[in-house]
């Protein structure tokens, strides 16, 4: 993935990972669920979420301090899904970032723990860092009831449920298209729509919430596509696995030629939604959309 301005990006993303490292530093709770929270929450990544929402919300206007609890929170709660996303009981994967599962490392009653405790922790952090300015707190309190929406069995939730029926039976590809508009897209629009909260610019959420379905399937489709041709050292997960399990995908529905030129396409609408912002935004999300389409892990 090429970064948009990298070293910016790089420079966000360590102010968040010292953010959540402190956080996790300042818990007064047993060590060993701890231990298995930091286990997964520090084990890298892209930051995809937490930095586009600081970045975008200081180009919307807003500025980084109001923004960092709600970016500090998506990634929790982005790590939470993804310990509990590789349970036995749900995908059964035994690597993440290139390093074991949480489950394999502390064993599943330990895994389940830690993905509670972050996503109980996100919500703590965010009641914890009401902005005072009434302005400003009525934007945050805003962002914080659509990321919950967008967390919970209307967004992420509701699309892992759905994931889970597919296994059982193939799913269409209008079935698919909308269970990884959930599972995946929902936390990927969340951070766009926050950041528009906090700014103040609510006028732009409408095609916030456009842009963010688009690049959040156009992520999926990436993310099926490197599954079936990508390269596992750079990804730092296994891969095959979808194929294996006769798991319906973008892939197995449309074929690879057919998956990325769909992949292009939620590019071009993705772009068309960005119409209405101001051009430093839209420059950047533009970016953005280009980065996702490349990226190889």
């Amino acid at each position: 993935m090429r970064l948009i301005g990298e070293t910016a990006w790089r420079e966000t993303a360590g102010r968040v990972e010292r953010e959540l490292r402190s956080i996790l530093e300042g818990l007064d709770c047993p060590g060993l669920i701890r231990e298995s929270m930091g286990y997964s929450l520090l084990a890298g990544g892209k930051r995809i979420r937490p930095v586009v929402m600081i970045q975008l919300c200081e180009l919307l206007g807003g500025r980084e301090k109001d923004v960092m609890p709600l970016a500090c929170a998506i990634e929790m709660i982005h790590s939470y899904s993804l310990i509990h996303d590789d349970l036995p009981a749900m995908d059964n994967d035994v690597l993440r970032r290139g390093k074991p599962t949480n489950h394999v490392v502390y064993g599943e009653a330990q895994a389940i723990l830690a993905g509670d405790g972050l996503s109980n922790l996100a919500y703590e952090v965010i009641l914890h860092a009401l902005p005072e300015d009434p302005a400003v707190r009525t934007g945050f309190l805003k962002a914080a009831a659509y990321l919950s929406r967008c967390a919970g069995v209307c967004g992420m939730g509701g699309g892992q449920c759905m994931d889970l029926l597919a296994e059982k039976e193939p799913a269409s590809l209008e079935t698919l298209t909308e269970l990884e508009r959930l599972k995946t897209g929902a936390l990927l629009r969340a951070s766009l729509v926050c950041a528009a909260f906090t700014a103040g610019r609510e006028d732009l959420i409408s095609s916030l919430e456009t842009y963010g379905d688009a690049i959040g399937l156009l992520f999926q489709i990436q993310d099926d596509l490197l599954d079936a041709v990508g390269d596992e050292a750079l990804l730092g997960k296994s891969i095959g696995k979808d194929a294996l399990a006769g798991k319906t995908t973008f892939v197995s529905a449309l074929g690879i030629e057919g998956a990325a030129q769909a992949a292009r396409d939620y590019r071009d609408r993705a772009e068309e939604a960005l119409g209405s912002l101001p051009d430093a935004a839209r420059s950047y999300l533009k970016d953005l959309t280009a980065d996702l389409l490349e990226r190889d892990h």
